[in-house]
């Protein structure tokens, strides 16, 4: 997923595409912002209340010791109140902060997930669940950063930067005016600097994304990893994936190391000239050494709230780059969508479906000039069962897909129960059809809840009924806890076998009127196949039914079998029809059976 969004938009514009999510907190905002105002001003005081010190305290002590002595114990306690406040209202910003912080992230995680998972396949087939994953974790930790940390931090410095300007104006406007010069040539560098370590914010994030994407990957694909002892090799490759990571990190914080020690050097240098202006000032009498004092305590507050304006502004350009990448997936618009107004499905008299497929052809958008279907032409009555076979490549998997509505063909039309799918509702298209697909899947669950997962309202009983259906029940009955045995990711505690019997347990509890079964026994012993062959036929009842299966043997009882070829019908009729007409079916048939 390259972007295509520009490094040189502003890192503010781009951070502002967050206000939706910020927005249903403008509350909490407010009261974060009160208490900001009120550690501000609490701050800002304190120089004050220490000039007063020394001009009416110390500097008065030589005509009224009794009187500065009231004076002094005066501002110190005034001094004592400041700080009180101070630490309250720091606490409070703090706690609001921070859970704006954490409330914000999850929010934009759980709109990115939501947003991805409805996505079409389109988009899975070229995107890396690793590098989707830190999107959703690393990326949203550097937003969480920005909102519940770096935001605070520069409206509070800002505040200080502000309020110390106004107050150093005050105090000694000649000296002053001076500063804002020396700063005004000072921040100029400051600025081209940082957009340089902003794009090195993106590429690091971009290489951390690599390599979670590798290693999610390669851990999905242990078994073959190891079996083909490409162990070292897959750490090697991983490890260099590392190393690129590493090496673009460490360039971003020279970078950002750079620009801190530059504007540190810089506006502390700019300062340190005035002061000595102001020294010289008291010298010849015409400033009193509290204003200078209050001018040396504001001036450390001013440069102290740009230091760490400097450093707010490396996070808020690291957290620039993870919504830029956030973004990219935010605004990913599906090519599938619900219409606008969608048709409801008529009633159907029957309890299986009408399925007619007219003139539909069909390429993938990663494989645009390779047609995997070609006028296809196909109409299944209510309650049929039709088996569909042909070499690998013919389109077999294809056509599922399409029912499914996973994509839309680039030519003709599918229509379920006389209705164009593409004018359904794809909740209500989908809820109409039950899949069990080749490649089984299982969830990090037990086996009751990967079961239910059919129909989540299903009740226990109903969970049972379909896996005695789908011959499941036996096995798992033997496993430790039974139906509340945990399976494993992917479930890799079972065979082959009770993984498929599970995948069918789950759409018969479905209990849809469209089944479609790829494969469904291919992973399946004898044994199994039979028992699993015979629960089917039942299921089958009363519902449309559509098999691929490359053994032949499991679909002799069909309706009707089509025999499919470079994404084309080329035959169709029963086994015995087939068989006598001498076609495809027949020469697939005589490799399986031996028949000539």
């Amino acid at each position: 997923m390259t972007t295509t969004t520009s490094h040189t938009k502003s890192s503010l514009a781009t951070l502002a595409a967050l206000f939706p999510f910020l927005r249903p907190y403008r509350s909490r905002f407010i009261l974060a912002g009160i208490a900001l105002l009120v550690a501000a001003g609490a701050t800002l005081a304190i120089p004050y209340a220490f000039r007063q010190m020394i001009d009416l305290g110390f500097g008065a002590a030589g005509t009224a010791a009794a009187a500065s002595a009231a004076h002094i114990d005066r501002y110190f306690l005034a001094l004592f109140g400041v700080a009180c406040v101070l630490a309250l209202a720091t606490a409070a910003r703090f706690y609001v902060v921070s859970w704006l912080g954490e409330r914000v992230t999850a929010d934009l995680r759980n709109a990115v997930y939501r947003h991805v998972v409805e996505q079409s396949p389109q988009f899975f087939e070229t995107a890396q669940t690793g590098e989707v994953l830190s999107r959703l974790t690393t990326d949203t930790t550097l937003i969480q950063t920005l909102v519940g940390t770096s935001i605070s931090m520069a409206l509070r410095n800002a505040l200080l930067l502000g309020g110390g300007m106004v107050m150093l104006f005050l105090t000694s406007a000649r000296l002053s005016l001076l500063i804002l010069v020396l700063l005004a040539l000072v921040i100029v560098p400051i600025i081209l600097f940082g957009r340089r370590v902003r794009k090195l914010s993106r590429d690091s994030q971009d290489r951390i994304a690599a390599a979670s994407a590798l290693a999610g990957e390669i851990l999905n694909a242990m078994p073959t990893v190891q079996a083909y002892t490409q162990e070292r090799r897959e750490s090697q490759r991983f490890a260099a994936t590392v190393e690129q990571a590493f090496a673009t990190a460490i360039a971003r914080i020279r970078a950002r190391s750079q620009l801190t020690a530059l504007a540190i050097l810089l506006v502390f240098g700019a300062i340190v000239f005035v002061l000595w202006l102001g020294a010289q000032a008291v010298l010849n009498g015409s400033m009193t050494a509290g204003q200078l004092g209050q001018f040396i305590l504001y001036a450390v507050i001013v440069a102290g709230a740009i230091g760490a304006l400097s450093e707010v502004l490396g996070d808020a350009q690291r957290a620039a780059g993870a919504t830029e990448r956030l973004l990219e997936l935010l605004t990913l618009s599906s090519p599938i969508q619900t219409p606008a107004h969608p048709h409801p499905l008529p009633q159907r008299d029957s309890s299986g479906a009408a399925l007619t497929l007219h003139d539909v052809g069909f390429c993938y958008p990663s494989r645009p000039q390779t047609p995997s279907l070609s006028q296809l032409s196909l109409s299944v009555a209510p309650g049929e069962t039709v088996a569909i076979v042909g070499p690998s490549g013919a389109g077999k998997t294809t056509l599922f897909q399409l029912l499914l509505r996973f994509y839309d063909p680039q030519q003709g039309n599918i229509h379920l129960d006389g209705m164009d799918i593409r004018r359904l509702d794809l909740h209500d298209l989908r809820s109409q059809i039950g899949i069990v697909p080749q490649d089984t899947v299982i969830f990090s669950a037990d086996a009751m809840e990967n079961i239910r997962y059919g129909r989540p309202d299903a009740s226990d009983d109903d969970v049972l009924n379909a896996a005695k259906m789908a011959a499941a029940h036996e096995f798992i009955e033997r496993l430790p806890e039974g139906y509340r045995t945990f399976l494993g990711e992917r479930g890799v505690r079972l065979s082959g076998g009770q993984r498929q019997r599970i995948a069918i347990a789950r759409a018969l509890l479905k209990n849809p009127p469209l089944l479609l079964l790829d494969e469904a026994t291919s992973a399946l012993d004898a044994e199994s196949e039979r028992l699993v062959q015979s629960a089917l036929e039942a299921a089958m009842q009363g519902r449309t039914t559509l098999v691929i299966a490359h053994r032949l043997a499991t679909v002799q009882r069909a309706d009707r079998i089509v025999v499919m070829e470079h994404g084309r019908i080329v035959e169709s009729g029963t086994h015995a029809e087939l068989v006598a007409h001498g076609g495809l079916y027949a020469s697939l048939a005589a490799l399986q059976f031996g028949q000539t």
